[in-house]
């Protein structure tokens, strides 16, 4: 996918995420907080490639990426996420407070990066350093990208206009409960650890 797509894709997903109140804190988090962070990592697990986007401005870290895993290996892994978080969570001063939604809106973004690379039919090595390759190929690489473009697009617009009369929205909140509990897990983990 393109970094155009990336950044399109990352909106829509924000957008769906907070419509669709896929957890607590970003159900009622701002739209200023999420939508940006969102944006700011989705091009991110990229700076394994030294021609994309952001490689080619910080091809002094992405150089060394790409020689150490390759494109499209850890970087666009869940290992990397959670890697990311456990880092962040020990790194950050008590004294800065970042807020929770901006927090899900960094991950919703990176995220964003990795689902819309599984579409494409190289895939993404999800669990790696397990070489197997995550896909659902339906978007196709081909000049102009107008299917990126149009999928992006559908999904932003179904991302406004879902329907919120399902009860409690029950298709897409399932996950709710389940991440809120992980998120607490984590916390607890975290804050064992660093004390």
């Amino acid at each position: 996918m393109t970094a155009e797509g990336h950044l399109l894709f990352s909106i829509a997903c924000a957008v769906f995420a907070k419509n669709a109140e896929l957890t607590p804190v970003l159900a009622q988090g701002d739209w200023w907080h999420i939508v940006p962070a969102a944006v700011v990592t989705c091009l991110l697990p990229d700076i394994d490639h030294p021609r994309s986007l952001l490689g080619q401005r910080l091809s002094w870290i992405s150089k060394p990426i790409a020689r150490a895993f390759g494109h499209r290996g850890f970087t666009h892994s869940l290992l990397a996420v959670f890697g990311a978080l456990t880092l962040f969570y020990l790194k950050v001063p008590d004294s800065w407070i970042v807020p929770a939604d901006v927090l899900q809106g960094l991950v919703l973004g990176y995220l964003s990066h990795i689902l819309a690379d599984m579409l494409t039919p190289a895939g993404v090595p999800l669990l790696w350093p397990c070489r197997w390759r995550f896909r659902l190929p339906i978007l196709v690489p081909q000049k102009g990208n107008q299917l990126e473009r149009v999928l992006c697009m559908a999904l932003f617009v179904y991302a406004v206009w879902m329907p919120q009369s399902l009860p409690d929205n029950s298709a897409v909140r399932w996950s709710s409960s389940l991440i809120s509990t992980l998120q607490i897990r984590f916390d607890r983990l975290i804050h064992h650890q660093s004390g």
